[in-house]
């Protein structure tokens, strides 16, 4: 199996979501990506929850595509630089300062490969007053603002049920790598990507955060509705929920007619998409009535054909089964896992026509490649691998 990234080698430190997730794509991708992991206890994610067989299908998912070794960084400091020299790109999500105090920050790295690609993902990132704080998931929604503008007007704020600073500040350390790979090839130059959680949260609310930039007025919760558009969010149907779009001129117009309400046309409450955003709450209680008289089916029955934007809001086994995202675009593959048995993955949402990524493996068990990389990529004998491992090094 070829990929695209074919040739390029990875080793990866990285534990929990973040940095994990960027490893995958890259071994999806076709890298050989090598996982790293403390001896005896490993990934803290091994211990998490959804467990199948007393095993981790959260660190299955987020560790497929890998080989694994293990390796005290503290004890082991001299066989991690001679890993080094052997690798294109190293990435890691500790709170920043740590591979410093072991010796093994980036600018000493660079000295037995300076065409190293260094790629640390964090909570604040490496610079800045926060940057030796504790920064997970929900201190980056927290800090980046996006628990403030998520939930219902009066409510109190809500962190987005899905890990989005872990997942995107992921993604934004391969596209960091990838661009400094790029770099490379050109220069022989390698460098440091430091890429921030909370910064990942920023980035994601930027049409919410230029309102405030260009307006001074303070975006706020919403419920479903959109900041900037409207009639368009989340109604509730006779047995579900769907979310629309019909503020696009137009739409509105027909959204009138489909309404049996041609007069909201001239209403001067919604003559312009701003006057109808202004009365949104108004607007909403008619459309939110209308929508109550149909089934989700129908309601998409109906707009789907005219050219709305339009959907139901499926509950995550809804998702998994839906025949576009897991049929058509195969998001859940199933693989054959020695330990647990069958099982099915989140794939990566890259589409590739020449180079498809695909899940070239099961994620490894503790230690299940020392054998195989330290004699491959090192040169060292069995007997010598016998003793790192009997002095705990791996």
């Amino acid at each position: 199996m070829s990929g695209v990234l074919e040739g390029i080698r990875v080793l990866d430190l990285g534990r929990v979501l973040a940095a994990p997730s960027t490893g995958a794509i890259f071994g999806d991708m076709g890298a050989e990506v090598i996982k790293l992991e403390e001896p005896t206890r490993g990934d803290d994610s091994r211990g998490f929850a959804p467990m199948k067989n007393g095993v981790s299908c959260y660190y299955k998912n987020f560790n497929r595509s890998k080989k694994g070794i293990t390796l005290d960084l503290k004890t082991g400091k001299d066989v991690f630089l001679e890993l080094v020299k052997n690798v294109d790109v190293v990435i890691e999500n500790f709170r920043p300062g740590t591979m410093d105090k072991l010796g093994l920050g980036y600018e000493e790295l660079k000295k037995v490969n300076p065409g190293l690609i260094y790629g640390a993902v964090s909570g604040f990132g490496a610079t800045g007053p926060y940057k030796f704080r504790a920064g997970y998931d929900t201190m980056a929604q927290a800090y980046g603002g996006v628990m403030s503008i998520t939930g219902w007007p009066e409510s109190d704020p809500v962190r987005c049920g899905a890990s989005i600073g872990d997942i995107i500040g992921g993604m934004n350390l391969m596209i960091g790598v990838l661009a400094a790979l790029r770099y490379r090839d050109k220069t022989g130059i390698g460098q440091m990507i430091d890429i921030s959680l909370t910064d990942s949260c920023v980035v994601a609310e930027a049409s919410m955060i230029q309102v405030y930039l260009t307006t001074g007025k303070v975006p706020t919760k919403n419920g479903n509705s959109y900041t900037s558009s409207a009639p368009g969010g989340g109604y509730r149907t006779k047995d579900g929920y769907c979310v629309i779009n019909g503020s696009a001129p137009k739409f509105w117009i027909m959204l009138c007619d489909l309404l049996g309400m041609p007069e909201l046309k001239d209403d001067p409450r919604f003559a312009t998409n701003a006057l109808r955003v202004k009365n949104r709450v108004e607007l909403d209680k008619i459309v939110g009535a209308w929508v109550m008289t149909m089934t989700t089916e129908e309601v998409l029955e109906l707009l789907l054909p005219k050219g709305f934007a339009c959907a139901p809001i499926l509950t995550l086994d809804q998702v998994v089964a839906n025949e576009h995202i897991g049929g058509a675009r195969n998001m859940f593959p199933e693989i054959d896992d020695p330990e647990v048995g069958k099982m099915r993955f989140t794939n990566t949402a890259i589409k590739m026509s020449e180079t498809m990524p695909e899940i070239r493996c099961p994620a490894p068990t503790l230690g299940q490649h020392n054998q195989e990389t330290y004699s491959s990529i090192l040169g060292y004998s069995k007997e010598k691998i016998d003793q790192l491992k009997e002095a705990g090094i791996i």
